[in-house]
């Protein structure tokens, strides 16, 4: 059986040791691993001893990476899996080092998918689908998912769904109604919403538009697409073009006529 010649402190980390058989290096330990299995000079170890002093201390490295990494901020499980292999831990060795975690606490996918939900709802404004979609991607169990998300309420969901509708109202203002409808559908949508509570916040808000404010939308968005046409078409062709675009835009045919009209003036 081999015999342990020489037992090193290492110079990058002092608590692992180096241990060397017949003058040549062998392998490297953590202190907690030389102690429980009283490591001296002159020691034999047969081989099965050995693999199980590697694997332990494999595992041991595996657990303390995992810690740095938690150390920043909540883990999924799958997220620490992914980072071990990552170091090229074998999967064994992962296996252990997660069990680990998980017995002194360090590891919960329920509290950080709760977390990670809340986190979501309130700085990113997402919607369950989107949650649920960036949960997987995490690694966390299906069923987990579905009940953490089961706490997101309908009434939470049209709430932070109407504050975004509204600051797209806001910020859209030289837009048509049928535009800006169409923005929060496709913001929301993109958000994780679903169809039915999409247009819930839709029918929530005030899209109505005095003659003032309809008149300075079509001359802002009829002009550009006069300009945009008026290099290839002329006449009544550039008329209808211009008019079939505002029309495609929701504009009502009678703000699309008086532009027109005015138009006409213009061009007379």
């Amino acid at each position: 059986m081999p015999m342990i010649t020489k037992i090193t402190r290492g110079k990058n980390n002092p608590e692992r040791y180096n241990i060397f058989f017949d003058e040549k290096f062998a392998f490297s330990v953590d202190e907690t691993v030389l102690v429980r299995y009283q490591l001296t000079k002159g020691k034999e170890l047969d081989q099965w001893t050995i693999e199980e002093m590697v694997f332990e201390d494999q595992v041991r490295k595996a657990y303390n990476k995992a810690l740095y990494y938690l150390g920043f901020r909540m883990r999924s499980e799958g997220e620490v899996r992914s980072k071990l292999k990552e170091k090229e831990f074998g999967d064994a060795v992962v296996d252990e080092a997660i069990k680990k975690l998980y017995d002194h606490k360090f590891l919960d996918d329920r509290a950080f998918s709760e977390a990670f939900m809340r986190t979501q709802m309130n700085s990113g404004k997402k919607g369950p689908r989107a949650i649920q979609q960036d949960m997987q991607k995490k690694g966390i169990d299906k069923q987990i998912q579905e009940e953490v998300l089961d706490s997101y309420s309908e009434e939470q969901q049209l709430e932070i769904a109407q504050g975004l509708a509204a600051k797209i109202v806001q910020k859209e203002k030289m837009k048509t109604p049928t535009q800006i409808k169409q923005k929060i559908a496709d913001s929301l949508m993109r958000k994780g919403y679903s169809y039915p509570l999409i247009n819930q916040a839709i029918e929530n808000l005030d899209f109505e538009k005095d003659e003032d404010q309809w008149s300075d939308i079509v001359t802002a968005q009829g002009d550009k697409l006069w300009r945009k046409h008026s290099s290839k078409l002329t006449g009544s062709d550039l008329k209808s073009k211009v008019k079939q675009g505002l029309y495609q835009k929701g504009f009502p045919s009678e703000v699309i006529s008086e532009y027109m009209e005015k138009k006409e003036l213009e061009n007379d």
